[in-house]
């Protein structure tokens, strides 16, 4: 078989979404599952409908929200431009752009599930495209329908990949029409059935992300390329079916991936070990911007399977236990993320702390740690050069120590971890080293993460920071006096 070196310059940030299932027996309000995505930073939903409570409690976060049309509505859509303009009206006209509306899922897995929709996708992703122009928003709002990853056949090696020909006669007009629209391929990529169904020739390892010795990695004969697990193979192997039938320029979004935390007797694999260390080897592995061997530093953003346990979804018991979270917003396990950021910090039971949010301005971040070490009286001696909480020294290390000492001082009070939208709540403890900080339990994590730059004023008077940087041999009593004078000139 031909295969195809496909190489690809996608400018696109990866990212870290998580899917939101609603079958649960209870349901929490839509206010309080945005209040849940806000505490764990999670930047990108992906909804199964386009619900109105959630869309109007979504509304002004910024999160950036994937709606969809359910399976169910297709054959509507897909034979009626009408009705798919209605659609677009009272789903995302009436609510964008409010709420962050980023894309639309026409369907989901249709060729698996609702095979006698397939004939009216295309037609009802048209469709709903042509709504978007007629409202002038299919710059902002893209369109595509996720696919399971079994439509890919041959999947290994992946450079042998390519997708059941049964389905050409939509996949390839579908194709097209993400090609004319800028939009991607939506996956569906989940490792636990692929090692399930491998009858023992997938090592859990290597579908669970692990770190693999070169020896146990599989190779691609064709392109010598190694791979160290299921989910970078299955990217690059639809890479390559694509490329088959002549499309080398979609990129791939991964709309579904996780692992069970539960499972029957027969599903001895789903386990809350496994489920926690893939998740988390996932999403390091996507913040991380490695890519996939083939295509590396290409941007494979995903959406984890999913917030919440849903407890009403029928068949086995592993079909229950997708979630991250409880109905009730408690951790079903602790994420092991450190170094991954702020994003999905799921430890709810423990402390809270205050942290300066990732991408934050750096002169707004400055400002407001000048303020908390002036008039917000924060003892902030910890970050004198020398001392525990000095490195990493930058802008937002300093100012997550300055903003956790603040929130503490005032008892967590609402309102108190904001400084002017550039601060957040977060569950993850940034104590690191030797320096603790305050209000913690002595659970340290990594704040490697952290690497912007340290503020350079190119003004007369130099940042407070920069004063407090310089005081490693002041006597505690003249250091006094100096925050008094720092005092003074911030309220001048």
């Amino acid at each position: 078989m031909q295969y195809y070196n496909v190489h690809f310059v996608f400018p696109a940030e990866a990212f870290i979404g998580v899917n939101i299932g609603t079958d649960l027996s209870d349901m929490p309000h839509p206010t309080q599952a945005v209040a849940l995505l806000k505490a764990q930073q999670i930047r990108h939903v992906r909804l199964y409908d386009a619900d109105r409570g959630m869309l109007v409690a979504l509304a002004d976060t910024g999160i950036q929200v994937m709606i969809s049309v359910p399976n169910e509505q297709l054959l509507g859509i897909g034979q009626s431009n009408s009705t798919a303009a209605n659609w677009v009206s009272h789903n995302v006209v009436a609510h964008y752009p409010a709420t962050n509306i980023t894309g639309i899922c026409v369907g989901s897995e249709v060729f698996t599930t609702t095979p006698n929709a397939a004939p009216v996708l295309v037609n009802a992703m048209k469709y709903i495209q042509s709504a978007l122009v007629a409202s002038n928003l299919d710059r902002q709002i893209k369109v595509s329908t996720p696919l399971s990853s079994s439509v890919i056949l041959d999947s290994f090696p992946p450079s042998q990949a390519f997708f059941n020909r049964s389905w050409n006669p939509v996949l390839i007009p579908m194709l097209n029409f993400l090609q004319s629209t800028g939009s991607h391929l939506m996956l569906n990529i989940y490792p636990y059935y692929d090692y399930m169904q491998s009858n023992g020739v997938i090592p859990l390892d290597y579908a669970l992300m692990k770190p693999l010795a070169p020896t146990k990695e599989a190779v691609d004969a064709n392109t010598l390329v190694h791979y160290s697990n299921v989910f970078d193979a299955m990217v690059d192997a639809s890479y390559f079916a694509m490329a088959f039938l002549n499309f080398t320029n979609i990129p791939v979004m991964v709309t579904e991936s996780g692992w069970p935390s539960k499972g029957d007797t027969n599903e001895p694999d789903a386990t809350l070990d496994n489920a926690n260390t893939y998740n988390s080897n996932l999403i390091r592995h996507v913040l991380n911007k490695t890519g996939t061997p083939n295509h590396p530093g290409i941007a494979v953003s995903t959406y984890i399977y999913e917030l919440y346990n849903e407890d009403l979804k029928p068949g086995p018991v592993s079909e229950k236990n997708w979630g991250l979270f409880n109905a009730n917003g408690e951790p079903i396990y602790i994420l092991h993320l450190t170094g991954a950021g702020l994003v999905l910090a799921n430890d709810t039971t423990n402390q809270t702390y205050c942290a300066a949010k990732e991408g934050a301005d750096p002169k707004m971040l400055q400002a407001a740690l000048d303020w908390a070490c002036g008039p917000g009286k924060v003892n902030c001696s910890a970050m004198l050069q020398g001392e525990a909480c000095y490195e990493p020294d930058n802008v937002i290390a300093h100012a997550t120590y300055a903003f956790n000492s603040y929130y503490n001082r005032m008892g967590k009070a609402p309102g108190t971890c904001d400084f002017n939208g550039v601060a957040a709540i977060t569950t993850t403890n940034p104590s690191h080293g030797t320096c603790i900080f305050p209000g913690s339990t002595g659970k340290m994590n990594s704040v490697g993460n952290i690497t912007a730059p340290s503020m350079n004023s190119t003004s007369s008077a130099p940042p407070v920071r920069n004063l407090y940087n310089n005081l490693g041999s002041m006597s505690s009593m003249s250091f006094l006096l100096l925050r008094v004078l720092i005092c003074s000139i911030v309220f001048l």
